[in-house]
């Protein structure tokens, strides 16, 4: 996400670091750079104005001019007011006094409401620790209800639902309390039905709901890739419903994001959750601060070691750990490994949290992060036998032969992999002998 506007913003910056003396008109210059790079990222015009408008203020009140570092004194004001402009802080889910806290889903088909109901069932059990409970209330889509339970079943969070036929979202909302509370649910989150425009049908049916179950929060769900319409959708949903927080969907496919820019400021609704892909557990809490880094290329080690700490196993890794002190590191670590990496999300994604590598990803051969090749690494190894695994020096012609037809690669596909796993070997074994950093990048460069 925001790959064009950060590239934009990253050049600008960059050549404002560079120069030892910043003057007035370098600034203006650079600024014309910025305001034509967000609107090109589909930011609200009003917002852009008012960005540039509060930079050059801070830039000439900072008296930049007079600094020893200049070109850093702007790239910092621009991350505190990009910050700002994305919401300025992290806003947290409200608690009911007494659970179940309820949560009401709003939002147009096709931004992925039902989707996103399971996906935050999913975060805020992992966030707190405590049961979770999904109710299927749209019952004008006939997929919906079964689209639920399917997820539910998927991520082992209970789903309350009831035949469509003669019944109403707020008898089933009531019903879903009801066994929350008997269940003690700490989070009752409640799917509601969407339509393919705003119309007043859907909004009465959404305020009679509101006003009966008293939900905590109204989270409306908006699809990233619809730009301003989607701020558009937001302000009308707002006025109407008085939502508390937006879900923000399909963050992964925005390389403009110009939605997210825009939201806060034109809506003055918080983001609370992005969706980042396709998988159930694609969602991250939204962060401002993070993402003005991540959008500056300065990365997001924070986000990057919460998912590191959220699907890396510790035991496993004191295990990996002993068995490197014992140069005994085989194919299933190896295959461990790449299983724990690709939880942690894709490598572009991760290489976009790491501080420097956000801007050389696009500099990088397209090949060299090509994800279909760690798949065709997992199937060659898992062609090998278990034997094979644990001592890969059994492998011979005719046993490579056999995994290459077995994974669908080929024998020279099956060469290389045995040929950089001996190169890692022994970057384990030196490490394990306490090998020096010029070692390693000397076996890094043959």
């Amino acid at each position: 996400m925001f790959e064009s506007l950060s590239d934009k913003l990253g050049g600008v910056l960059n050549g404002l670091s560079k120069k030892g003396r910043l003057m007035e008109k370098d600034i203006d210059e650079a600024l014309r750079a910025v305001r034509l790079a967000l609107l090109e990222a589909d930011v609200d015009f009003k917002v852009v104005r008012q960005f540039v408008k509060n930079v050059k203020e801070r830039a000439i009140g900072d008296d930049i001019f007079g600094s020893l570092t200049p070109g850093q004194s702007v790239v910092r004001i621009v991350q505190s007011e990009l910050t700002s402009i994305l919401g300025g802080q992290t806003e947290e889910l409200a608690r009911s006094e007494r659970p179940p806290t309820i949560i009401m889903m709003v939002g147009l088909n096709g931004a992925g409401k039902t989707t996103s109901a399971a996906k935050l069932a999913l975060q805020i059990r992992k966030e707190t620790k405590q049961d979770v409970m999904l109710a299927a209330c749209d019952l004008q889509r006939p997929a919906a209800i079964e689209q639920l339970n399917q997820l539910g079943k998927q991520i082992n969070i209970p789903v309350h639902s009831e035949d469509p036929a003669g019944n109403s979202p707020l008898k089933v909302a009531q019903n879903a309390i009801k066994v929350a509370q008997a269940a003690n649910s700490y989070w009752l989150i409640i799917d509601t039905a969407g339509r393919v425009a705003i119309d007043d049908e859907l909004m009465g049916e959404l305020e009679e709901l509101r006003d009966k179950i008293n939900p905590a929060e109204t989270l409306l769900v908006l699809d990233a890739l619809t730009g301003q319409d989607a701020v558009q959708s937001g302000g009308e949903f707002h006025s109407r419903i008085g939502v508390s927080g937006m879900i923000l969907t399909k963050m992964d496919g925005d390389s403009r994001g110009g939605a997210a820019l825009s939201m806060r400021s034109a809506t003055g609704v918080p983001i609370k959750y992005i969706g980042t892909g396709e998988k159930v557990d694609a969602f991250e809490t939204y962060h401002p601060d993070r993402l003005a880094g991540r959008i500056l290329g300065m990365g997001d080690v924070a986000s990057l070691i919460e998912k590191a700490e959220g699907e890396l196993d510790l035991d496993a890794a004191k295990e990996l750990e002993r068995k490197l002190r014992k140069s005994e590191f085989d194919m299933n670590d190896l295959l461990d490994q790449f299983k724990a990496i690709k939880k942690m999300g894709s490598i572009t994604d991760i290489m976009g949290m790491v501080p420097g590598l956000g801007r050389m990803k696009n500099k990088l051969n397209p090949a060299d992060m090509d994800e279909s090749k760690v798949a065709r690494i997992e199937a060659i190894i898992l062609s090998m036998t278990a034997e094979e695994r644990r001592n890969p020096k059994l492998i011979n012609g005719s046993r490579r032969k056999r995994i290459a037809d077995g994974s669908g690669t080929s024998a020279t596909e099956v060469n290389q992999l045995m040929n950089q796993f001996t190169q890692v070997q022994k970057m384990m074994k030196k490490f394990a002998r306490g090998g020096s950093k010029r070692g390693l990048m000397g076996m890094l460069s043959k």
